[in-house]
């Protein structure tokens, strides 16, 4: 569960050994289903999977009883974070 990385803008998930088609479908499934607000970053050309701040109230809903409490900080870090 140590995958990603969050900050006041939002949460990085580290999809970098994923094609940038399976990160794309991945992205549609969330916008589409979820109503989260997501994009690509890429890092050492390889792409990463942004959640921004602004959905992460609604991530928190989604994943939050399925995460270790080890790692809940990352869903909570930052004061842009709505609710």
């Amino acid at each position: 569960m140590s995958d990603g990385v969050s900050n006041q803008y939002g949460l990085t998930i580290c999809t970098d050994c994923f094609t940038i088609k399976d990160v794309v479908i991945l992205i549609n499934i969330l916008k589409i289903r979820y109503d989260l607000n997501c994009s690509i970053h890429y890092l050492n050309k390889k792409p990463r999977l942004y959640i921004k701040a602004d959905s992460m109230g609604k991530l928190r809903l989604l994943v939050g009883p399925y995460v270790i409490p080890f790692s809940h900080y990352k869903l909570h870090k930052g004061k842009r974070y709505a609710n």
